[in-house]
């Protein structure tokens, strides 16, 4: 339900975005005869039995798969752990590169994929390890082989790693829930932020900064920088894993319209990791 109201959140798709999606799903065959042009966001959710030609994209026609044509959208994977693990591993170049490129013997094509992927996955077999409210079944074992799917060079390119907690009965009924348009107006104004700050980089969003910029755009006090520290040294955490903390943290100041990255925002973008600190050590 969250990933699919993520888009909802999300900047509208500026012309020159619309013009790239659509050309696209134009060369895969899969734009709508009733529309000329995409003006929102795509939001594509393949199920877990999908191919990696299909995922990634290809064939004997090489035609783009479900990244690209979830370019400039979401992309969304339920279940991710039921994925065949040679297939997710292919994900690793585009989300890097946010580009596919596929060869063949007569020719050699390379399609955009710059597209923000969500994942959800129960946290063992059972369903209910760490649960407060119902023992969880499955042995050590059968907790780290489930885990164990997903590599750590695919998670390291995972920004945010977010345990979903069982929602009470009584919140269900709660009426001071912020709505998708109070969270966009935010969201917006701080792509605005972002936009202006980058106008000479030829980049739009703190995503697209490279380890490089980075040292430039993303400035922290010596007190952050012992909070860095200390993380790294108790979770093991990589070189990539550094800047996608620092990029989290810039967001999060952006959405407050601070001006500097401050301690308790580099905290905040370390909680995001609970992979890292909960599962990956088992």
């Amino acid at each position: 339900m969250l990933a699919q109201r993520l888009p909802t959140i999300l900047p509208k798709l500026n012309f020159e975005e619309s013009l790239e999606t659509t050309k696209i799903h134009s060369i895969a065959g899969a734009l709508k005869i009733d529309r000329n042009i995409i003006i929102s966001r795509p939001f594509r959710s393949p199920h877990h039995t999908i191919t990696s030609t299909s995922l990634i994209g290809g064939g004997k026609i090489p035609r783009p798969g479900e990244i690209s044509l979830t370019h400039n959208g979401v992309l969304f994977l339920d279940e991710i752990a039921e994925f065949d693990k040679n297939t997710l591993e292919m994900l690793r170049g585009p989300l890097e590169d946010k580009k596919i490129t596929i060869s063949r013997i007569k020719q050699t094509l390379t399609y955009p994929c710059n597209f923000m992927l969500i994942a959800s996955m129960n946290p063992c077999p059972c369903g209910y390890y760490g649960c407060n409210y119902k023992k969880c079944t499955c042995s050590y074992n059968d907790i780290k082989k489930y885990i164990g799917k997903l590599s750590g060079p695919l998670l390291d390119r995972i920004d945010m790693q977010i345990e979903v907690q069982r929602v009470e009965y009584k919140k269900l009924n709660e009426n001071d829930i912020e709505n998708s348009r109070k969270i966009k107006e935010r969201v917006c104004n701080a792509r605005k932020i972002q936009e202006v700050r980058y106008k000479r980089e030829n980049i739009f969003s703190n995503s697209e900064l490279s380890s490089k910029q980075c040292e430039n755009y993303c400035t922290i006090d010596n007190k952050s920088k012992e909070l860095l520290m200390l993380a790294f040294e108790k979770f093991g955490l990589s070189a990539r894993a550094y800047n996608k903390i620092l990029k989290v943290a810039r967001t999060i100041a952006d959405l407050e319209e601070s001006k500097d990255i401050e301690s308790k925002h580099i905290a905040e973008a370390i909680q995001y990791r609970s992979l890292d600190k909960k599962y990956l050590n088992l």
